[in-house]
């Protein structure tokens, strides 16, 4: 029988970095159970991100959604580089250096078409096809010939590689291929069908704190029942979330990524028929991600079929919402283990989160912001699966919008952002040395900068 990933999680497993690594590194990672907490705001540290991290490393720059028809466009930024996205005549994706090779222009802002197919510098009006090839220059007899050659005119590229709807970039022409950077997590979530999800809404909030820290948020479910008492059955409920917090297992893969998920698939859960309901009712009317209104409507509409007192009730809801599916048309993940991960989360190194549940998914990216080591461009999606031949259009940007913003941003992100923000003025206290880490709860924030320091430490 063929091995899988999920046979030997230990093959995945991270190590510890030996003693002549952490020379590399300042504020290194030199004890498994404390984090200093100059890596959260260090002007040295975040350089040497800026150096031996973004340019090296595979990132998640746009949905496919986002560049539908050929000479569609969508600018991704990072660290001060900007980036091209362009959808190809052939359905093929690029990504290009967004600087004009006369004299530095950026070439496009934003999103939205390349008229006519082209690439056109607004300073000067030099020309490029949408593979970046040099197509016209303005007077090209002024130049000397030794700086019009084509291969030095056309727009310098980053690799590209889509997967499960989403385009992926590395500046690094010698970086691995990206399903070997991504392994083992890109499998799991083959497994429960992520490629079928679109975007339902996306938004972005900017952040006063340091990417890493708005991201370690969400890579523990430790902080669920003091931060959203309302998904541990009520304000104060510490039992309740005790259970919850046990029953979530947390496994640290290699290359950086993680992974938790609940210690039982939700049809096991043991809660009656009302608290399932509500549980998604919330988190519905929380977020409007992962449980969906709709989600919620055919979990209502069992009610009184099954009978809330049925101790099977959760799986009854899950058969009635894959019968729902059949029926309408979506292409669901078929039942299986992996379904455990149904209200859990997988964490694609550097920086991407998918949260899946049902036929949805939250999903999070986080980058530096304004070059500013304490500042972060946060991105929220919203994703789910339509009918084949309903998918919605062009997916757009609705919007940066403030983080109090209550008619934008639910209760549950709204308690997180406040959060994340205290956390990161907290750091600047005298009478705070590192953060302290749980290995049960915490061991992929753990990962996550062991992973940051063997990436540093090996461009240097």
């Amino acid at each position: 029988m063929t091995r899988t990933y999920e046979d030997d999680l230990s093959e995945f497993a991270p190590g510890p970095n030996p003693p002549e690594l952490s020379t590399k590194v300042p504020f290194a990672m030199t004890d498994t159970n404390f984090v200093p907490k100059e890596r959260y705001y260090s002007r040295e540290f975040f350089e040497l991100e800026k150096e031996h991290l973004w340019p090296h490393t595979w990132q998640m720059a746009a949905r496919l959604e986002e560049i539908p028809c050929p000479g569609d466009f969508v600018e991704y930024e990072i660290v001060g580089n900007s980036i091209l996205v362009i959808r190809q005549h052939d359905g093929s994706v690029k990504a290009l250096h967004n600087a004009c090779r006369h004299r530095a222009t950026q070439l496009a802002k934003g999103c939205g078409t390349l008229l006519g197919g082209q690439i056109v510098c607004p300073f000067h009006g030099w020309r490029w096809n949408l593979d970046g090839t040099s197509s016209f220059v303005f007077i090209e007899s002024a130049f000397d010939a030794e700086s019009m050659k084509s291969d030095d005119l056309q727009l310098r590229e980053c690799q590209v590689e889509v997967w499960a709807g989403m385009v992926w970039i590395n500046f690094d022409q010698n970086a691995q291929p990206l399903k070997e950077a991504l392994s083992p997590v890109a499998d799991i979530l083959d497994s429960i069908a992520v490629g079928n999800m679109r975007v339902k809404w996306w938004k972005q909030v900017i952040l006063n704190a340091n990417w890493k820290i708005t991201q370690e948020a969400f890579l523990e479910g430790y902080h669920v029942m003091q931060t959203h008492p309302q998904l541990a059955g009520g304000s104060g409920d510490v039992e309740m979330g005790a259970l919850q917090a046990q029953a979530t297992e947390y496994t640290a893969f290699r290359n950086g990524h993680g992974r938790f998920q609940s210690g039982a698939g939700l049809g096991e859960l043991p809660m009656s028929g009302d608290d399932f309901i509500e549980f998604n009712r919330l988190l519905a009317e929380g977020q409007d991600a992962m449980a969906l209104e709709q989600d919620v409507k055919i979990f209502e509409g069992i009610r009184n079929k099954v009978g809330v007192d049925n101790p099977n009730f959760a799986e009854e809801a899950l058969k009635a919402l894959y019968d729902y599916a059949y029926g309408a048309g979506i292409p669901m993940a078929e039942a299986s283990e992996n379904l455990r991960l149904w209200g859990g989360e997988i964490f694609i190194f550097p920086n991407y989160f998918m949260l899946p549940m049902y036929g949805n998914s939250l999903c999070y990216r986080m980058r530096p912001y304004m070059d500013d080591p304490e500042k972060c461009l946060f991105d929220v999606w919203s994703l789910t699966t339509y009918p084949l031949g309903q998918e919605p259009g062009r997916a757009e940007l609705l919007g940066i919008f403030d983080k109090e913003d209550i008619e934008h941003w639910g209760l549950i992100p709204r308690q997180d952002f406040s959060n994340i923000e205290r956390q990161q003025q907290g750091l600047h206290s005298v009478g705070f040395e590192h953060h302290r880490l749980s290995p049960q709860f915490e061991k992929t924030i753990l990962n996550l900068h062991q992973e940051l320091d063997r990436r540093i430490a090996a461009g240097r």
